[in-house]
């Protein structure tokens, strides 16, 4: 491989880094796309492999971070320059006209205007910017001390890396509302679903408890946004609130485009009436109006009391909801088995839509609310996003009504149901014979995110299943022309594109595949860490609790859950045929530039956390010397190489094989050495 000088090398990174958050600014903040696709990918892999190649050159602000790939295991508290006070709330129009008139009163004057803008219901965060590179990103805590979660915050698309502006302050903070689409978090829970785990409830407390993941790869794959709305700044630039606005939207902050200027309270009851209705039609979830005073003169002659300011307010929509009666509450089988009540109710309408439906969630959740059939229910839509049963109306309910009691057998196939201690999901164990499950499992198998199959729906699985023709997942890999030609509805081109869907699914990677089984507990981020770490279905079926848990993000529920899927017979079986098929149970080797060959026939298990490298980086680092990384310590191996907080029982098995165990230091030393010292 012919390599640059570290001169050429160094510029050419800042060229690329340059280059790609231009097309990016562009991209999220103005809509534009200048190049393909397929060209910026290209662009980002020659700065990924310059980077890899060239570690000392690497810098905060480019645009592989936004991909994630650091590992966090505490998050340090940090105590805010500028605190983050919450703002009084009001559900009441005169209370703002109250607020108004202090207003007036404490400026003395009326030549105030204010700032409106949407109140976000998303995660607060602070985020500081030095020389125009973002620095650090913390949480508002208890709005004194927050948590430092910078490397997460950097996958954050929208939010600039470094600023290409003249005149910018040399330190400056702004403060932004970090949320997840509402798009985003649907499929979030259709994957969970998919994996066997129950969804997650809405979109506010998912976003939360992504900023504080410990693996920012994870965070960049659940594609959270943030809205800035407020700059902090020692020496102040601007007059007023508005101005800062601006000059934020120029350095290329995403700003929600919702906010007005009001010249007087009734001006703010306009745009509140007026947003009212709109704000349903955002991708994320709003709960009310922010109105702030917009001179920075007038805010600070207004002043703060002890936990708020004295010039701005937020105004709280009530949460819409709705009477209705609850007609009766159906069971819904899910492919893993688990039991989801739903409230079927008499029509309604709620926010804009037609109200059929309330998630009931679990029996807890119908114990809590001590629901009985013909009850009238009040129903709402707020953060859930899916309508929810809130309250029951007592004076209405029946004399004669009595509680609704949890089903105690499969309401398809009759079998008791049962409840794991501590879960609060029932669940129907006859996953084999429960036809649900096997059409859900099935159903599964050819979604678009696994094997995409998409000219197999739910109806031919149904007409396949009544003829016995479909079991499991393999006997896709048997059906026949004439199988399908006689099915209801089948001709001859529906037909041939049916198979040729399904040959075509072979061609899906590893990762795929393996999300595609179905193992409780294995989505698709999931999948593709098992995949990445133990590289075939071999090395991943034979692996022990200890080996599964030292892989990324596994923890106990998963490999053991993992282990029982393996451990029976059936599903080896399934494996079994599905290699027979031709479908990929490993990862496809990539070519690899060698840098050189000094780890040439010396194998490497990669175990801990490390300083200098990712846990992958340092195993793309191994393959780029000539070495070759195994996922399991055998008699054969060569070196374990020890990070951080490796696990005890693979330090214990490589000692007791007499494994030579190496550290990140001796690792590096290596590589910098002709080789005579392996």
């Amino acid at each position: 491989m012919n390599m640059m000088s570290e001169r050429e090398a160094s510029n050419r990174i800042e060229i690329l880094i340059d280059q790609i958050n231009h097309y990016n600014d562009l991209y999220y903040q103005q809509d534009i796309s200048e190049i393909s696709d397929h060209q910026f990918d290209m662009l980002l892999e020659e700065l990924t492999q310059l980077e890899k190649d060239y570690p000392q050159f690497k810098l905060d602000y480019s645009p592989t971070q936004r991909v994630g790939g650091t590992v966090t295991k505490n998050f340090a508290t940090v105590t805010h320059k500028y605190p983050m006070l919450s703002l009084g709330n009001t559900y009441s129009i005169d209370e703002l006209k109250e607020f108004d008139g202090r207003v007036k009163k404490l400026l003395g004057h009326q030549n105030y205007r204010y700032f409106c803008e949407l109140k976000f219901d998303g995660v607060a965060l602070s985020i500081t910017f030095q020389n125009g590179i973002l620095i650090q990103a913390v949480t508002r805590g208890d709005g004194w001390r927050g948590d430092d979660i910078t490397a997460n915050a950097r996958t954050i698309k929208t939010l600039p890396l470094k600023i290409h502006q003249p005149d910018l302050p040399e330190l400056f903070e702004v403060r932004g509302e970090v949320f997840m689409p509402n798009q985003v978090f649907r499929q979030l829970n259709i994957d969970r679903e998919a994996a066997g785990e129950s969804p997650l409830a809405n979109p506010r407390n998912t976003a939360s408890g992504t900023l504080k993941m410990q693996d920012s790869q994870v965070v960049a794959q659940r594609k959270l946004d943030c809205y800035v709305y407020s700059l902090m700044e020692e020496n102040q630039s601007y007059t007023t609130h508005s101005q800062s606005i601006s000059a934020l939207e120029k350095w290329g902050f995403n700003v929600s485009k919702t906010y007005g200027m009001c010249s007087n309270i009734e001006e703010v009851m306009d745009y509140i009436d007026r947003w009212e209705m709109l704000r349903l039609d955002l991708p994320l979830v709003t709960d009310g109006i922010v109105i702030k005073v917009d001179s920075f003169t007038d805010q600070q002659k207004l002043g703060f009391t002890a936990k708020s300011p004295r010039w701005a307010i937020a105004y709280k929509y009530k949460s819409e909801n709705q009477q209705t009666v609850l007609r009766n509450i159906s069971y819904h089988v899910g492919r893993t088995g688990a039991i989801t009540p739903v409230a079927n109710l008499e029509p309604v309408l709620l926010a804009g839509t037609t109200v059929k439906r309330a998630s009931l969630h679990n029996a807890n959740e119908i114990e809590r609310l001590g629901l009985r059939i013909g009850d009238t229910v009040f129903i709402e839509k707020g953060g859930e996003i899916i309508p929810k049963i809130t309250a029951i109306d007592l004076q209405k309910r029946e004399a004669d009504s009595k509680p609704v009691s949890f089903i105690t057998e499969c309401p398809e196939c009759g079998t008791a149901l049962q409840r794991q201690e501590g879960e609060a999901i029932h669940y129907c164990p006859n996953l084999k014979e429960c036809p649900p499950q096997i059409k859900g499992r099935i159903q599964h198998f050819i979604q678009r995110s696994t094997m995409d199959i998409d000219s197999l729906g739910g109806r031919t699985i149904e007409l396949l299943f009544n003829e016995g023709l479909l079991k499991t997942p393999a006997d896709l890999f048997r059906l026949t022309y004439e199988d399908i030609f006689n099915l209801d509805g089948f001709k001859d081109l529906s037909t041939r594109n049916l198979l040729e869907g399904v040959e075509n699914s072979k061609n899906a990677s590893f990762e795929r595949v393996l999300f595609a089984l179905g193992i409780r507990y294995v989505g698709r981020t999931v999948a593709e860490k098992l995949a990445a770490y133990f590289k075939n279905i071999d090395n991943l079926a034979t692996a022990t609790l200890e080996e599964l848990v030292e892989a990324p993000e596994i923890g106990d529920r998963i490999a053991n859950s993992i282990q029982l899927f393996f451990q029976d017979p059936d599903n080896r079986q399934l494996v079994s045929q599905l290699k027979e098929a031709g479908l990929a149970f490993e990862v496809k080797q990539e070519a690899v530039n060698l840098v050189n060959a000094h780890l040439s026939g010396k194998s490497f298990v990669v175990s801990g956390v490390f300083e200098s490298f990712g846990r992958e980086e340092i195993k793309d680092t191994i393959k780029q010397y000539g070495g070759k990384v195994l996922s399991g310590i055998s008699g054969n191996l060569d070196y374990l190489l020890a990070g951080d907080k490796m696990g005890p029982a693979k330090l214990k098995k490589a000692e007791s094989l007499g494994v030579t165990i190496i550290s990140e230091q001796d690792f590096i030393s290596m590589i910098k050495s002709n080789g005579s010292n392996l």
